[in-house]
């Protein structure tokens, strides 16, 4: 088993709301990787984004077990710095913004954070659409999973 696992999300929605899709990579061969995808009639963007990565790490959790890093990059800043930054006083103000308002999607925050609680996770933000093959890869599946309701 490597020492570290690499997996590649993205998710989108064709209106904002409207339907979506939501992909990953999981590299534990890059000759032969995973590739996970499915889709919701109606979501936004950031609840695509968060589908896709909640979706790879249940995936993987057995390598949880062993200590992994599992290293997750997501072209969205939204779930890159929701998990690493923003969650800590999400949960210190009872799930209020910063600005005393709800979090949204919050039944999808506390799925991930207890994945990343329980998982040792290594969150990376990559630019979308800069010639990334693998974020590039999902970006195709993504669109593929949307393309069913066009």
């Amino acid at each position: 088993m490597p020492e570290k696992l690499v997996i590649y999300t993205d998710g989108g929605c064709t209106g904002n709301p409207g339907p979506g899709g939501w992909a990953a990579v999981i590299l534990n061969d890059p000759d032969n990787p995973l590739e996970l995808s499915g889709f919701d009639r109606s979501t936004t963007n950031n609840r695509m984004e968060l589908t896709a990565v909640i979706s790879a790490l249940e995936s993987v959790q057995k390598n949880a077990a062993s200590g992994q890093i599992i290293e997750i990059n997501t072209d969205s800043q939204y779930v890159q710095k929701g998990i690493s930054e923003w969650m800590k006083g999400w949960v210190a103000r009872g799930w209020k913004t910063a600005a005393g308002k709800p979090v949204k999607n919050k039944e999808l925050w506390l799925r991930l954070k207890a994945l990343d609680d329980f998982m040792n996770v290594d969150w990376k933000w990559v630019k979308g659409h800069s010639g990334n093959i693998w974020n590039e890869r999902c970006d195709e599946l993504v669109a593929r999973e949307r393309s069913l309701f066009n």
